[in-house]
């Protein structure tokens, strides 16, 4: 008789496994441009919360030696002159799939932000782009654009991207949203500030890795492993791209009794404190794997 493979090794705790999945930030418009949304937002922590205001989702009960998927999700590339931004691509661990944050829209091209896991913010007196619900937030609005021209801040984990027009500046990323599953609590998840044409300051990129945008030079980039959006690039359109979205992350916790095994190509880091480890993914490719013995 050929026995059910069982969730639960003998003389072991059951396999049960908390995670953070946060997708890849979308890069911030390049042209007067909105910024990136922050790349959708999903955890599993007890006390604490996934993206749009959510509450922490279900730990997943999964079976030993059963292979899983993984995916660590790619930060967009912020566009230059007519070229337009790119949304971050989706990570991924066994059921859970964050989605990729939304481009900022750029007058040099798409003027609205792009949905995404949160929104990118926008320019050219449109709405911002929507959020996936229970991942994000949307990206800001633009109203009155005129004698400035400001852009929009991207959407956040935690908080709507801030609105521009008229005399303002850019407007703010949104604010991420902070996890203690590593041990220390790290905020992950902010939206990139928006840029603008004249007189004035780029938005601050939200709290989370988000980058800030411009009036002149360069915008600033998502930060590496939060998911941040990249700032809205400013007036020279030919010179100065919006900032990239920054890479997400995945973060497994489970009971010590048990080994993590990963396929060719991921790098991760794996640590043991109070009876868990804790194996943080930082690079993966389109089709890797994990599994527990």
């Amino acid at each position: 008789m050929i026995l059910a493979r069982l969730a639960t090794q003998p003389g072991k705790a059951p396999l049960t496994v908390d995670f953070l999945v946060v997708a890849g930030g979308g890069a911030g418009g390049g042209y007067t441009g909105g910024g990136g949304g922050a790349g959708g937002y999903r955890c599993s922590v007890s006390g604490e919360s996934s993206g749009g205001g959510a509450s922490a989702e279900s730990t997943l009960s999964l079976v030993a030696g059963t292979s899983y998927s993984l995916t660590v999700g790619a930060g967009g590339t912020g566009g230059l002159g007519t070229n337009q931004s790119t949304s971050g691509s989706d990570s991924i661990f066994a059921t859970i799939t964050s989605t990729g944050g939304g481009f900022g829209g750029s007058n040099g091209a798409t003027l609205k932000g792009a949905t995404g896991g949160s929104g990118g913010g926008s320019t050219g007196n449109n709405t911002g782009g929507a959020g996936t619900a229970n991942q994000g937030y949307a990206g800001g609005d633009v109203t009155n654009w005129d004698i400035n021209y400001p852009a929009s801040g991207g959407g956040g984990a935690g908080q709507v991207g801030s609105n521009a027009g008229g005399s303002s500046n850019g407007g703010d990323g949104g604010d991420g949203v902070a996890s203690s599953i590593t041990g220390s609590s790290v905020y992950r998840g902010g939206g990139g500030g928006g840029g603008l044409y004249f007189t004035g300051t780029g938005g601050v990129g939200g709290l989370g890795g988000g980058g800030d945008g411009t009036r002149t030079g360069s915008a600033t980039s998502g930060s590496a492993n939060t998911g941040g959006g990249g700032g809205g690039s400013g007036q020279n359109s030919v010179v100065n791209p919006g900032g990239n979205g920054g890479s997400g992350v995945v973060i497994l916790k489970y009971p010590d009794t048990y080994n993590a095994t990963f396929s060719g190509g991921v790098t991760q880091s794996t640590t043991s404190s109070g009876g868990y480890k804790t194996s943080v993914v930082t690079a993966a490719g389109v089709s890797d794997t994990v599994s527990f013995t």
